[in-house]
């Protein structure tokens, strides 16, 4: 589903990831972790095409990322990024429905099909309480769930969500971890988050990618990821301050 081979990128001639090689099979649930400026959010902008490699190549579903359309990729993927200012007043299920515009017919534009896509997300999402208000009056948690919904709807067969809790309480912290497992277990969607709450995502996410220093630094399971030395060496804590799961 998704390769990268031997990827160098960066920004002004700033390398911030190194000779990157992963591969990322259709319908895993995976979590990207590592301290800030390893290069975690750099990655899904090479997904995405935002961003293109100095060196290697990146693929997306066979193809190369660099050769295929904004619309061409927008169908493969759907983005939650951190939450950004919305530039202008929208309804909730208006900035739900904008996850429509890939699948929109150029002459017809929206049609029955995409307003039940749109109302299955919000429900899936449990945004029905915030319908009809502003989004930009929302708090910046509600309006995370909100970009959320977007990424529901879209329906791409891939979810990249770049630190989707970071402004949610515990709760919804949960609930959205609880939404993203049911969306690929029950829709079969690849699931790749970046997370910064090392503790979440050893509970969801069965593969972690840890990233050091613009490298992959380790890649399986949680417990084989986040071990003592590991979490000693590339984040410069005491592994007894970072709260795991009991492996099961």
């Amino acid at each position: 589903m998704i390769e990268f081979r031997d990827v160098t990128a960066g920004y002004g001639g700033r390398e911030v990831l190194r000779g990157v090689e992963t591969v990322i099979g259709r319908g895993e649930l995976v979590a990207i972790v590592g301290p800030n400026g390893a290069g975690k959010s750099t990655l899904l902008r090479l997904l995405t095409g935002v961003l293109t490699p100095t060196r290697g190549t990146v693929l997306l579903g066979g193809s190369l990322v660099r050769d295929l359309s904004r619309v061409a990729i927008a169908r493969r993927v759907a983005v939650v990024p951190q939450v950004a200012a919305l530039p202008f007043a929208a309804r909730v299920e208006e900035v739900v429905a904008l996850g429509r515009l890939p699948h929109e017919d150029p002459l017809r534009g929206h049609r029955a099909a995409d307003e039940a896509a749109v109302a299955a997300a919000i429900a899936r999402v449990g945004l029905d309480h915030l319908v009809g208000r502003d989004a930009r009056q929302l708090s910046l948690g509600e309006r995370q769930l909100v970009l959320v919904g977007l990424a529901v709807a879209q329906a791409a067969p891939t979810m990249l969500l770049d630190e989707p809790t970071i402004h949610l309480d515990l709760r919804h912290q949960v609930e959205t971890m609880e939404l993203l497992v049911d969306l690929n277990q029950r829709d079969g969607t690849t699931i790749i988050a970046v997370l910064h709450d090392l503790a979440l995502a050893a509970a969801f996410f069965p593969r972690l990618v840890l990233l050091a220093e613009g490298r992959v630094a380790a890649d399986g399971a949680p417990g084989e990821v986040l071990t003592a030395d590991r979490i000693r060496d590339v984040f410069g804590v005491d592994p007894a301050f970072v709260r795991l799961p009991a492996p099961a």
